[in-house]
């Protein structure tokens, strides 16, 4: 018997939170390599990055199957089009994870940031990897009252990242111009990281209440 399209739905929120908790991991790894300069931790980052990408295809592939063969409806047409834009999302945010593995592989034997920035980057983590969790927490939930936990978490990876960029403009700066140009990028893929996970939780908000995503 062919399945409901709530059941079907179900499905791609299922895939969702399977999605959002590999990128967990991913992060999680990914900022570990990078304050520990640990190759092999990063390339476990890097060879896990296909599983979320295919998982991002089975979404789309199975929304687009709902939405052609039962033609869903009002909360239904939104779950569908926020499934798709909500994997995209996290697929982009396992891609940031990845660039920061790839810093620390690029670096290796050297260190990918300085000592004494060592301990910024490990609070940027932990605010990436609560974010996530948190994301996940509202796309198994939809409870969207949780999105506001996801902008506290995103309000200081982007208070970080302003501190790391004033840091290495600074007149104190002694560590050269391409190590600024690594710090700086990697401040960026976790300050990204974070806005990608509110684009999520507004989604959902979408998806829930029909309001106009901005």
């Amino acid at each position: 018997m062919a399945l409901e399209t709530g059941d079907r739905l179900d499905q791609v929120n299922q895939l969702l939170v399977q999605m959002t908790e590999l990128v967990g991991t991913a992060i999680t790894k990914a900022t570990q390599a990078l304050l520990e300069d640990d190759l092999a931790l990063a390339e476990q980052v890097l060879s896990g990055d296909p599983t979320i990408d295919h998982l991002n295809e089975e979404v789309e592939a199975l929304c687009f199957r709902i939405s052609t063969l039962q033609a869903p409806m009002a909360r239904d047409l939104r779950r569908v089009i926020g499934g798709i834009r909500i994997a995209s999302s996290l697929e982009r945010m396992g891609d940031l994870a990845v660039h920061i593995a790839k810093q620390v592989r690029f670096r290796y034997p050297n260190p990918s940031v300085p000592e004494e920035l060592r301990h910024t980057f490990a609070d940027m983590g932990m605010a990436a990897s609560r974010i996530v969790a948190e994301t996940a927490l509202v796309i198994a939930s939809s409870d969207t009252t949780l999105a506001g936990q996801i902008g506290q978490h995103d309000d200081v990876l982007d208070r970080l990242h302003r501190e790391l960029f004033t840091t290495v403009l600074s007149e104190d700066w002694q560590y050269g111009v391409e190590a600024a140009i690594d710090v700086t990028l990697l401040s960026r893929f976790f300050e990204r990281f974070g806005d990608h996970a509110v684009t999520v939780a507004k989604r959902v908000t979408y998806i829930e209440d029909g309001a106009t995503f901005s």
